[in-house]
Order: structure tokens, then sequence, then C-alpha cells
């Protein structure tokens, strides 16, 4: 994310420790759980990623310093997250099998195919890797132009995967608060840039996914100094042309959610999607690290929360 002053971070946690983890009043989908996320792994925080299997029990987790892991959620009979397994986060490794150095390790999103090639997306050097295991060397896919005329730090956030295997990726900025975000699609070849997605509003993109609807869910975050940050998630059908409709299916309550960058969506065992959400605590003691979920009933239409 764009660096901040640390008094505006410090003063939007507090508000944001201070207020209710509950759902915010008027929350459009149903507010299922939060579970704080501790751990002694020193590489465990700055989360800005997440990627879960389609019975959302095992994930994989993108830290926005270069490093990823595998676990397992624990679950209740509700559903809710109670307790998480996983190991020490791993760096993420260029094509020769080092670390990733300084400013080209800023990982930002992340999308696993169904062969489990993991892609991710980067912020800071616009480009995408693609890993054929944890702890693997890395594969450079096409850089092209466009990525390179990226505003710094406001790159590369959201990446996702469709059904036909096709990565489609957008910046954080557009460039213009009346310019709308650029997708660009890789299809396995090459790079293209056929439509955009209407900016509505200060929300930026942060985090994206395809839903079991097909639909391409958005994670978009506002920051508001003291008063915090808000959250919403936008929901889009892709037609030949770009978006065929456009439905918010999620907007929080200013200060109710921390920095919430990283989405997964998946379909529970009562039929209903869920939007699991990772935040970023910045590896600040004074923002939460959460993992936070809301549900959408049955036929996908938004609900009072």
């Amino acid at each position: 994310m764009p660096r901040r002053s640390r008094l505006g971070l410090i003063a939007a946690a507090l508000v944001s420790i201070g207020l209710s983890a509950g759902a915010a009043s008027g929350d459009p989908a149903e507010f299922l759980s939060a579970f704080r996320w501790t751990g002694e792994d020193a590489r465990l925080g700055g989360l800005s990623a997440i990627d879960l299997s389609p019975d959302g029990s095992r994930f994989v987790v993108l830290s926005d310093r270069g490093a990823m892991a595998e676990g397992r959620f624990l679950r209740d009979g509700e559903g809710a997250i109670t307790g998480i397994e996983v190991p020490p986060l791993t760096l993420l490794e260029d094509g020769d099998g080092a670390p990733l150095r300084p400013g080209r390790s800023d990982s930002e999103g992340i999308a696993r195919a169904p062969d489990g090639t993991i892609y991710i997306s980067f912020e800071g050097a616009a480009r995408v890797l693609a890993y054929d295991r944890i702890g693997g060397p890395a594969r450079s896919l096409p850089r092209p132009e466009a990525f390179r005329r990226m505003q710094a730090n406001s790159a590369l956030e959201a990446l996702a995967i469709d059904n036909r295997g096709r990565l489609f990726t957008l910046p954080e900025r557009s460039g213009a608060e009346d310019r709308p975000f650029p997708v660009h699609v890789f299809d396995g070849r090459a790079w293209s840039q056929p439509f955009s997605i209407p900016r509505d509003g200060p929300f930026l993109p942060v985090g994206a996914d395809f839903g079991p609807d097909g639909r391409l869910y958005l994670l978009e975050r506002d920051f508001h100094g003291l008063g915090g940050f808000a959250n919403r998630v936008r929901a889009f059908t892709l037609g030949p042309d770009g978006p065929l409709d456009v439905e918010v299916v999620l907007q929080t309550r200013l200060g109710s959610r921390d920095n919430l960058e990283g989405i997964a969506v998946w379909r529970d065992d009562r039929g209903r999607i869920r939007l699991t959400m990772v935040s970023d605590d910045n590896f600040r003691f004074f923002l939460r690290q959460q993992v936070v979920e809301y549900v959408l009933p049955v036929d996908g239409r938004p609900v009072g929360g």
C-alpha cells in the first residue's frame, strides 16, 4: 500500500480498534467472523493476498515482503475460523533460486491455477511471476510496456484467474479520479488490455478473485486518516467487452475493519458464497492482522447486516 504518515496510521488503528468487531450497520453482506492471526514467525505480517481451496479449508497466504506459505483453517460447527495451522512463511525466489532483491519483493496479489501453479503480482516493479511450488524458483511472465509505466508503489495489487486459466490484474491507481482502472489479461501467451473497470468514489482496488458463480469480486479500500479504513467489495459479470453489470455486495462502515487487502471467494457447505479476506498490519503493533469472513445467501443476492 502507499506509505502513509505514521501519525495517521496510529490514529486510524486506534479508532478502528476502539470500534466493534462485529458487522458494520448497513453492510449488504452478512458478517460471519473475524479471527486475529498471531504467531512467532518473524515473517508473519503484511498479509496482502490469500487463495483458498474450493472447500475453504486450505489456503496459500502472501506477505507484501516477498514471502508465502500454505496452511489449513480450523473451523467450528458453524464454519467460523477457530485456529490456523501454518508453517513459517518461505521467501519468494527469483529465476535463479535466490531470494527476491529489495525493491523487487513487494508481492501483492496471488492466484492459483487448477494445476497448482501459483501466480504472484508485484506492486513495485510491476510484473507477474509463476511458481510451480512454494520454495521453488520463479518463472517470469512477459512484461508489457504498460506495466513499466505504472505509478510507483501503486501497481499490480490485485490478481485473479478465471475458469479458462486467464489471469486478470489491474493497478491500485488509474492516474485520475475520473479515469477507470485498466484491466490486463494474460491468455497464456501475451497480455492484452481489453476493458476497464469504472471508478466509483474514492475506493482503490487491492484484491480480486473469481467466485464460484463466475463473477469477478473486487476488494477495494479507502483510507480516511483519523477515521481509519473503509472497505468495499464489488461483483462484476464480465462479457466479451467487459463488465455487464456491477453489484456492491459489501461495504463496511468507516473504521469497523482494518486494512483489508486480500480476498478469496468460495461456496461453503450450506451453498452460500463466502468472502474470506485478510488484513495487512504493515508489521505495526497498532494494526490488527485478521482473517475476516462474510457470507452471501444461497442465491448470491446481498442481505442486510
